[in-house]
């Protein structure tokens, strides 16, 4: 990076910390209840499809598989969907998602009605999910700057995580009450009734994205474009394989957790609505704790390297545990641990990559921060099934102290200041 790059990065570094706040703009607070509906019915999915998963199977590696066809289509989508959503209005492609999202809902709700969800849809819905889910996350990241001024993206981007994690905690205990006190046909069509609010907030935006005068390139130049600047950055892999270890960490043991609910609580839908619940809330305190950082390089790397080493500890600890109430500590701490990780990392990666490769890089980061729990969700399940959830958390935390260690020997790599 040359120092005139390096001097004007440096510049926008300065004027993203100049505090501004997003709700400040119209185009934001009539775009934010649509962030909270999405996101509600989103959690109300993944809890229905999650404790389907358990209900109908009582097997690990069946609710580790549902957790994988979630994620896993980010490995291959989010790079396409990254470049995608810089060529057409991201506001349409978000439409596009609420209706995708909505008729996932729908589905849900005939196939239960009529007595046929079985093992076959419960699959084709989780694989579904997880292509919606590829195509919401960077149409969301492409929008936003598009609805707030620059010195307000830091405080849109701040609401859009709260928004997320408190509907974590909200929306599976929604369908728990729904589940146990009406039906599961009422809580599917409940997801599908907030996709569908959320789509006609959408619908009442006017958003015109900011388009190059040249035609683009084609999506395998751009592709091959951004392999080739990540294989120059010593310093973006690294962050990219601390994202993947924090993500194969605490994250897929928190994919587990109708597995784990069932297995150690023997417990049912209002069980697994508390631990998911407590991680909703161990995610907002995450959350909360790397907003309060600066820009520091150092601080926020050290901090990321902390909270995976304090996830692995957290891991073997598991052993040591019984009953919902020290469970769920257990998950919430965990929770605020992998999302300091994994929001910090992101926020490295944000700071280090320059402006005309951060939609693509970030699409890079989105595929492992999902994909990897994934991965590791459906090899974890089999693990459980095999062996139980004490000694296959045991060795995943041993295993993740010793990488901890090897990655933070290389942070110099991050801190360099003529990083190419």
């Amino acid at each position: 990076m040359t120092k005139k790059a390096r001097g004007d990065f440096s510049d926008r570094r300065e004027k993203r910390q100049v505090h501004r706040s997003a709700l400040a703009d119209q185009r934001f607070r009539r775009y934010y209840p649509a962030s909270w509906f999405s996101s509600l019915g989103a959690w109300l999915l993944r809890f229905l499809l999650g404790w389907s998963a358990w209900e109908l199977t009582q097997s690990a590696t069946w609710v580790g598989i549902v957790g994988a066809l979630m994620l896993a289509p980010a490995l291959l989508l989010s790079p396409w969907f990254g470049i995608f959503s810089d060529r057409i209005n991201p506001l349409r492609g978000l439409q596009l998602s609420m209706m995708l999202h909505g008729a996932i809902a729908l589905v849900g709700a005939l196939t239960t009605y009529w007595g046929l969800y079985d093992r076959a849809a419960l699959a084709l819905l989780a694989a579904t999910l997880g292509v919606a889910t590829s195509l919401h996350s960077p149409m969301r990241l492409a929008l936003v700057p598009l609805l707030v001024v620059r010195e307000a993206l830091p405080s849109a981007v701040g609401y859009s995580a709260m928004s997320f994690n408190i509907a974590r905690m909200i929306g599976p205990a929604v369908g728990a009450a729904l589940v146990a006190q009406v039906s599961t046909v009422a809580a599917w069509l409940t997801a599908m009734i907030l996709f569908s609010v959320s789509f006609w907030r959408l619908s009442r935006l006017t958003v015109e994205p900011d388009r190059p005068v040249a035609a683009p390139s084609s999506y395998t130049s751009q592709f091959i474009e951004a392999a080739r600047h990540l294989i120059q950055r010593a310093d973006l892999r690294l962050l990219l394989a601390l994202t993947a270890l924090n993500g194969l960490l605490g994250r897929t043991l928190i994919e587990l957790l109708p597995a784990l609910s069932g297995q150690i609580l023997s417990g049912g839908s209002s069980e697994l609505a508390i631990l998911v619940a407590m991680a909703g809330l161990g995610s907002v305190l995450g959350g909360l704790l790397v907003s309060r950082q600066t820009a520091d390089l150092g601080r926020l790397l050290r901090l990321v390297c902390l909270a995976i080493a304090i996830s692995g500890v957290t891991l073997v600890m598991l052993r040591a545990l019984s009953g919902v109430v020290a469970l769920s500590l257990w998950v919430s701490c965990l929770s605020v641990v992998t999302t300091v990780a994994g929001t910090g990392c992101q926020t490295l990666i944000q700071l280090n990559t320059l402006p005309h490769f951060r939609g693509r890089v970030m699409s890079v980061w989105t595929m492992l921060a999902m994909g990897a729990p994934a991965l590791g969700a459906a090899a974890l399940g089999v693990g459980v099934d095999g062996f139980g959830f004490d000694w296959v958390s045991t060795v995943a935390g041993i295993v993740g102290l010793c990488l901890i260690g090897s990655f933070y020997a290389r942070r110099a790599v991050v801190l360099a200041t003529d990083t190419p």
